[in-house]
């Protein structure tokens, strides 16, 4: 990448996501980089437990993330976004809190907080 900056950092970690773009996805990270639960448990560590969790998400048809609004502050962005997903009990969308730190051009740290899940009804036939 070569511009650095955190806003465009987290704008190209959203683009690569949307695209289920892997490879593009991992180069916003750092090789350590770590993602959390907001306030709670460590979800992933490294690209080598990063790569999976985004690759099992990835296999939805339906996975999207919509930004909502976006805010920055020195190196920490915060995106709150609206995902559609495939979930178990069908087709939805969960709003998601999303806070990354930027460090030296990589996502070094994110953390994440579910908001509400609405389910889609059925299509009309």
């Amino acid at each position: 990448m070569q511009n650095t900056s955190p806003l465009f950092v987290v704008q190209t970690q959203l683009d690569a996501f949307n695209a289920k773009d892997v490879n593009a996805l991992m180069r916003t990270y750092a090789p350590d980089a770590e993602q959390f639960a907001l306030h709670g448990e460590r979800l992933a560590k490294g690209h080598d437990e990063l790569r999976p969790r985004y690759m099992a998400r990835f296999e939805e048809p339906d996975l999207f993330a919509r930004l909502l609004s976006r805010t920055v502050a020195g190196n920490i962005v915060i995106d709150l976004e609206l995902i559609t997903r495939n979930f178990s009990e069908g087709l939805g969308t969960l709003e998601m809190l999303c806070i990354y730190e930027v460090v030296d051009g990589r996502i070094r740290r994110a953390s994440f907080a579910s908001g509400a899940k609405t389910l889609f009804g059925p299509t009309p036939a």
